[in-house]
């Protein structure tokens, strides 16, 4: 249930949106010298709290977290230098003494860490990037995977036809590069002993407690919070405010469907999100360990935690 490494110990916390893995975490914290370091690609936004379920002001003061807020709306922030600020945040921790703790729903940015994906270092090409965009505006999502698994079937496969932000990525580094993303994705694990903890609950359950967070949000100030990005300069075509929540609220603020439609959207959405994200774990990792989060699982994950610690101490 760990990696092969010998170092220092990092725990991981994954699972679907609003499975409870943020509540997990501070609840650790209370046992355990721990520090998060968030996994999640919307956290990184500044000025994007509420549609994110970013941590509140009172979370961070109990637990110390990294990798949230660090960059503006409209800055990108690609997968490569994610993973390194995630390293440095983790090495930082482990030698003030302390455990990191990797939380997050991200797929992706929770393998480049956990398992050292070699990422091509490819800078974003803004012109490229809007071409592509607005191919994907012009002549659908599909099209532009399409060109995708001509260019690169093997990336192709590993990426859902309506990410498109990841479907651009995976472009532009074939244009840059001159051969696939596939070709140059490898792995060089980090020396870490992981912990991978995995959380999930009853489908139905999960699909109530999404509709309960969005109506939090909506009560919490989302369609203001949406409404002074937009003041603020982002713009509703930037790949940061198409996010679950924001994507929507847009589409209210600019007439183009009711706030209860634009609601709707959100739920319905969030729950296609997070049978994406409960595939992509469970596919991904079988090392994982997983508890059920409706079944008092904070004393389990624990003792699990606990039952690690001790073999880490003895080895």
């Amino acid at each position: 249930m760990t990696s092969a490494g010998h170092g220092r110990p990092l725990f991981a916390i994954v699972g679907p949106t609003a499975v409870g893995k943020t509540a997990l975490a501070l609840r650790l914290a209370d046992q355990l010298p721990v520090e998060v370091v968030s996994a999640d690609s919307r956290q990184v936004y500044r000025y994007m709290d509420i549609g994110t379920a970013k941590p509140t002001a009172q979370d961070r003061q109990r637990v110390r977290h990294h990798l949230v807020d660090i960059v503006d709306p409209d800055q990108p922030l690609t997968l490569a230098q994610y993973q390194e600020l995630a390293y440095t945040a983790i090495d930082d921790i482990q030698h003030r003494g302390r455990i990191p703790l990797l939380v997050g729903g991200t797929g992706l940015y929770v393998r480049a860490v956990l398992e050292g994906l070699n990422i091509p270092r490819v800078e974003p090409d803004p012109d490229l990037r809007e071409q592509l965009y607005a191919e994907a505006d012009a002549r659908g999502y599909e099209a532009l995977h399409g060109r995708l698994r001509e260019l690169d079937p093997v990336a192709a496969e590993g990426i859902d036809a309506r990410n498109v932000r990841r479907v651009v990525r995976a472009l532009e580094v074939c244009y840059h590069l001159g051969k696939p993303i596939s070709s140059l994705q490898n792995a060089s694990p980090p020396p870490y002993r992981v912990l991978r903890i995995g959380l999930t609950i009853p489908r139905a359950l999960l699909y109530q407690r999404i509709d309960a967070r969005v109506e939090r949000m909506l009560a919490a100030g989302l369609v203001e919070e949406v409404r002074s990005l937009v003041e603020r300069g982002f713009r509703h075509e930037l790949p940061a405010m198409s996010g679950l929540g924001y994507r929507q609220i847009g589409m209210y603020l600019r007439g183009e469907v009711s706030l209860e439609d634009a609601i709707a959207l959100i739920k319905r959405h969030t729950r296609r999100f997070v049978r994406q994200q409960a595939n992509w774990f469970r596919a991904d990792d079988p090392r994982i360990v997983w508890f059920d989060a409706s079944q008092r699982a904070f004393e389990a994950v624990l003792a699990h935690i606990q039952s690690f610690l001790e073999m880490d101490n003895q080895s």
